[in-house]
């Protein structure tokens, strides 16, 4: 069965002083999704962005917003990140003392629902809850910063989960979040993801010429694709 793919620039590697703006740029320069990655300083040593993030942009974008949630409780900010403009919203199986209610939540919420699993997460959680997973994200690094290199494994790990959503017959996303750029992307989707979150690889490309612009990178993403 074929696949669509979707490139989703994550914005923790925009210019925030423009935010706007980038993601404007990088929309109109053929990526798909916008990745939210929301970082409490708590389930992650770091401090990122909130729901009135999502609100301001809300306005700027018709492409879908993904939020990545890296917090912890997470079941309180659900439904503030639905009002403010949400698509998308994964979170972290540790992060839920009930995993399948939070899936629900989500979903009553009106959007769709995921899960996210770190590097050495087991999928297991996976189980008893595919029928109410639209997502699943897959880290191909440790998460709490942005520009860290692509753990391997992760190939592997891609490859299991989509064994897993192929046999679920259903239309789940694969998401790999983590050190994608140009030169691993077609290996990454080889393996089975569809959805490609990259930050650096992408705002970080562009802020070194003096375009500032996103075409190039998102092209030679597109071509490498196509080879996959």
């Amino acid at each position: 069965m074929s696949r669509q793919f979707r490139i989703a620039p994550s914005i923790l590697s925009a210019n925030f002083a423009k935010l706007g703006q980038e993601v404007t740029d990088v929309i109109a320069s053929g990526a798909d999704i916008i990745h939210f990655d929301v970082m409490d300083n708590h389930y992650v040593p770091n401090l990122t962005i909130g729901p009135l993030v999502c609100e301001s942009l809300r306005p700027v974008t018709d492409a879908i917003i993904d939020v990545h949630l890296m917090v912890k409780p997470v079941d309180r900010i659900i439904p503030d990140f639905a009002k403010a403009g949400a698509n998308i919203i994964t979170f972290h199986p540790e992060a839920s003392e009930h995993i399948d209610r939070t899936l629900s939540l989500i979903r009553e919420c009106g959007c769709k629902a995921g899960l996210v699993f770190n590097p050495a997460t087991s999928l297991s959680y996976l189980d008893y809850v595919m029928d109410k997973v639209d997502m699943i994200l897959l880290m191909s690094v440790n998460p709490g910063f942005g520009g860290q290199k692509f753990i391997p494994e992760t190939l592997n790990k891609t490859r299991a989960v989509r064994q897993r959503i192929d046999a679920s017959g259903r239309d789940i996303w694969l998401e790999v979040d983590g050190g994608v750029k140009v030169d691993n992307i077609a290996e990454v989707a080889r393996a089975g993801a569809d959805v490609f979150v990259a930050g650096s690889a992408i705002f970080g490309a562009a802020r070194d010429s003096d375009a500032h612009r996103y075409d190039s990178v998102v092209a030679a993403m597109r071509a490498e694709l196509a080879k996959a």
